[in-house]
């Protein structure tokens, strides 16, 4: 197992390509985050932030989140439900995931947002 990722890393360009596409896939997600106006919020330091995990609140609202994750299953986006002692939301960006699926991950974000308002 440990050859074949080894195998895909060289094929990608290798640590030094894999660690840039990483930053940048934890970058776009980080800043829909931060520029959401607190509907997505993630209280983890900037300079603590895992670029592999990305956690993240949706309103502080459970109800809000459960619809999130159900709905990005749907279409997908699958494995986004938090850790079960923390919950909340989080996105795995390991080194399978590709800057696209992060793409349709912030535009569903965007979508889902626009759809459901911040709860009063």
């Amino acid at each position: 197992m440990c050859g074949l990722n080894i195998a895909y890393m060289l094929e990608k360009g290798g640590i030094d390509a894999m660690s840039e596409a990483r930053e940048k896939r934890s970058a776009c997600l980080y800043k829909f985050i931060d520029e959401s106006d607190g509907y997505y919020f993630n209280t983890v330091e900037p300079k603590y932030r895992s670029r592999m995990n990305v956690p993240f609140r949706i309103c502080a609202n459970d109800d809000l989140e459960a619809k999130f994750v159900k709905e990005a299953a749907e279409i997908g986006l699958i494995e986004l439900k938090g850790h079960r002692s923390v919950g909340g939301c989080r996105a795995s960006l390991y080194n399978a995931m590709t800057q696209e699926g992060v793409e349709a991950l912030v535009a569903f974000m965007g979508k889902f947002k626009g759809e459901n308002p911040k709860p009063e």
